[in-house]
């Protein structure tokens, strides 16, 4: 086999058992090595040699962050792993080099800080023009759900319990829509009553009537049925603005202001993508109290990596959070009392 004709096997067999989303990363990923392969002459798997693997690294590690350097040496590792089952390359996958990153490089602190989402949140409940509106709409679902961008994506109307105030995560890999974690995934998670008023709003007043190619109704649609994940970036963007809530923090001036514009929203400093979102409302859920593993329950991430990847507390939030987790232990004081006892 070619390292081309590998790549494409090897996507074949993870779309049985990964995402869209993380089959699509693979794919980025592999691309890379495979040209990398083919302008330096490799024509065959089997002539894949240790030294090979560490000149590829080399060259990545001199071009982008550490930490995406690991993502990618880890996918080149499954890959080789994938190649050793099929008997193409023998005993490779141990000789991949993969960098030492610590904690700090490999998450970001980029979120929608908690003071940002409550005026953002206070401006479209108590506007009557953007009251109900797409962006809303999602602003109240990604904040009050910590969902991912997948799942928000994946929901369809009947997904959503106006009544029962909650939503349902659903796991559909044959129609485009799976879930990073597959059926584990899968999950009800509860919204304030607010939020689901707000979602009503939307369907009745500013729902696009359509379907995907399915035959199923996504929730957040756009005028051609379900969007894409470049599309849901986009109006994350423009839902999170800064002038949105307010007054311009960088001295911009809207309506003349470029950053305002679809295409340009993501510039804006103040605008955040979905991923930011979840970072910014698992933060304050664990900020207001929630245990974290309730937390991990609703968010569909193992503490571990909430810990590691999610929270993202300011100083002040950070001690907040340990005086209000002081108080709670306080019932525990009465038994460190001195008694006649203790004699």
């Amino acid at each position: 086999m070619t390292p081309r004709e590998a790549k494409a096997r090897y996507l074949r067999r993870r779309r049985n058992d990964a995402t869209e989303s993380t089959v699509k990363a693979f794919h980025g990923r592999l691309k890379l090595f495979v040209e990398w392969c083919e302008s330096v002459g490799i024509t065959r798997v089997s002539d894949f040699q240790p030294y090979d693997l560490n000149e590829y690294y080399d060259i990545r590690s001199g071009d982008v962050e550490p930490s995406t350097v690991e993502g990618e040496m880890y996918t080149l590792k499954g890959f080789c792993e994938f190649l050793e089952q099929i008997g193409a390359v023998d005993g490779l996958a141990e000789k991949v080099p993969i960098p030492d990153v610590p904690d700090e490089a490999r998450s970001s602190d980029v979120k929608l800080g908690t003071r940002e989402a409550m005026a953002l949140l206070k401006h479209y409940r108590s506007n009557d023009r953007d009251y109900g509106s797409r962006q809303h709409a999602l602003l109240e679902l990604a904040w009050f759900t910590g969902a991912r961008q997948g799942g928000l994506r994946a929901l369809n109307v009947r997904d959503v319990s106006l009544d029962g105030n909650y939503v349902e995560l659903r796991h559909r890999p044959g129609t485009g829509t799976g879930l990073k974690n597959n059926q584990h995934g899968e999950r009800v998670v509860g919204i304030p009553a607010e939020t689901a008023d707000v979602v009503a709003e939307y369907i009745g007043s500013y729902r696009y009537e359509v379907h995907d190619d399915y035959g199923r109704q996504p929730l957040l649609s756009s005028a051609r049925g379900r969007p894409t994940g470049n599309t849901f970036r986009v109006w994350s963007y423009l839902a999170t603005l800064a002038c949105t809530r307010g007054e311009c923090p960088h001295g911009k001036g809207e309506p003349s202001c470029e950053w305002t514009q679809r295409n340009h929203a993501s510039k804006c400093p103040s605008s955040r993508a979905p991923h930011h979102i979840r970072t910014g409302s698992i933060t304050w859920q664990l900020n207001a109290g929630i245990p974290i593993e309730v937390v991990s329950a609703r968010v569909n991430a193992d503490p571990e990596v909430i810990e590691d990847h999610y929270d993202k507390p300011s100083k002040s939030e950070l001690w907040r959070r340990r005086r209000k987790q002081m108080e709670q232990r306080r019932t525990h004081l009465s038994a460190l009392e001195l008694t006649n006892d203790d004699e």
